[in-house]
């Protein structure tokens, strides 16, 4: 029998299993694709505190070293439910089943399509959800990226390095993203913002041409370019526990600052849970608050859950 299961192998996930292994509990991470989470596509995370340089694969293989040098152990399984028994929760994966005292669910949250025809189709030939992944793909050509926060930001930051031209295509008057980001961007001269517009239409029958876009006057223009990069969002990656835990409309589980879910002995940590602030720090201080309450309720002392170091 684990003590605490954690599912998912991001920053929220590998933090709380370094504070449940400091508990001396035994800790078994589940992760489907390969740790690290949607931070490894950041090439320069610019606001992890005393590090502003480092990268996303760079940060994440730190705290997975770390995680696992004090004996948590990873196996790369697709969770597919979650069972409560009266002293233990059973998870199922593809591979079999697992029980645990305690589980922690820090699943975070996948890139939201644009909902265009032929979006999908064009996945991986022109339609990219990944700047510093793709972006070389690009170089020297126009590129179009579709958001208007940090991560539409830090797409264009890169790209606008490797090709020939950047639009960026917002919905909004203004930019959600941190001001420093957008300057940095604006002091580019091969960006340009296209405002208070949205896209309609993929251009191109074999690989992507452009897309079409309209503005808020009705007004529909043609943005020809070779590659499109989506950034327009993230949606809670929590189908498998739908029905275990309450979630809001949106999919997101249900829990304040202690990260307790409605589920006793559930806990949930990072961006599948319901906060205003989804930032890398917030799911590391998530992670530390779950996998301390996860440890203590493995232990029966729930009440210790709470300390101050």
């Amino acid at each position: 029998m684990i003590d605490v299961l954690i599912i998912g192998a991001g920053m929220a996930g590998l933090t709380a299993a370094i504070y449940a292994r400091r508990a001396n509990k035994s800790v078994v991470i589940l992760e489907e694709k390969t740790y690290g989470g949607q931070i490894l596509s950041t090439f320069t995370v610019g606001n992890w505190p005393g590090d502003p340089d480092v990268s996303g694969p760079d940060l994440m293989k730190k705290i997975y070293h770390h995680a696992n040098n004090l004996g948590a152990e990873i196996r790369y399984e697709k969770v597919i439910a979650v069972r409560d028994f009266e002293d233990y929760k059973e998870v199922e994966t593809d591979e079999g089943v697992v029980s645990a005292r305690a589980v922690i669910i820090a699943t975070g949250a996948i890139d939201r399509p644009l909902g265009l025809p032929r979006e999908a189709e064009f996945f991986g030939r022109g339609i990219s959800y990944c700047g510093t992944c793709d972006g070389a793909l690009y170089a020297g050509r126009d590129v179009i990226v579709v958001g208007g926060g940090n991560s539409a930001f830090y797409n264009a930051l890169y790209l606008a390095d490797v090709c020939s031209k950047v639009y960026i295509v917002h919905r909004r008057d203004e930019f959600r993203a941190d001001a420093m980001l957008v300057d940095k961007v604006r002091a580019k001269g091969n960006v340009e913002f296209v405002m208070s517009s949205w896209p309609v239409e993929i251009l191109g029958d074999e690989k992507i041409e452009g897309l079409v876009v309209e503005g808020v006057d009705g007004v529909r223009r043609e943005i020809l370019a070779s590659g499109i990069f989506v950034a327009v969002g993230k949606e809670p990656a929590t189908e498998a526990f739908r029905g275990f835990v309450k979630m809001d409309e949106a999919g997101y589980i249900i829990a304040g600052e202690e990260c307790m879910t409605s589920r006793d002995g559930v806990f949930v940590a990072g961006d599948c849970r319901t906060k205003c602030m989804k930032q890398l720090i917030t799911a590391a201080a998530d992670g530390a608050v779950a996998g301390n309450a996860a440890a203590a309720y493995a232990g029966k002392t729930l009440a210790a859950a709470c300390v101050d170091e």
